[in-house]
């Protein structure tokens, strides 16, 4: 088995594509639409599907917002420098939630940002991922 991709329901499609490509640096993959269902479906991420899980973002036609639910926590990134990328985030427009700084309890370190509906992003530096996971 192989995780294949993660889906995130979205109230402006175009808000999202601009976030994940232009902030986070992802790749528009490919998208489709379903005028009979009325929803358009686009995938994004960093390498070809073949090899990495993606992001499908979901666009219900007519739906702008959603509750954010209790059970989902959040999309884990793997960065080289955690406070740059920060930077560079809040530079493109994207919103920092938690700066750069080390896990309680640890030395991995962390931060987070949030996407234009409110979903969550760790950052998690490069050097000491194995960490954040528990090996």
């Amino acid at each position: 088995m192989r995780l294949l991709h993660t889906m995130l329901r979205v109230g402006d499609l175009q808000r999202s594509i601009h976030f994940y490509t232009e902030i986070l640096g992802m790749r528009l993959l490919r998208t489709s639409e379903n005028p009979i269902y009325k929803y358009s479906l686009t995938f994004v991420g960093f390498d070809d599907e073949s090899k990495d899980a993606v992001i499908e973002l979901t666009y219900n036609w007519g739906l702008e917002h959603y509750q954010m639910g209790t059970a989902f926590g959040y999309i884990a990134l793997r960065v080289d420098n955690v406070p740059d990328t920060c930077s560079s985030i809040r530079r493109a427009g994207g919103k920092v939630t938690r700066e750069a700084g080390t896990i309680k309890g640890g030395s991995t370190i962390i931060g987070f940002v949030k996407d234009p509906d409110g979903y969550q992003i760790e950052l998690i530096e490069n050097k000491n991922t194995s960490n954040a996971l528990g090996n």
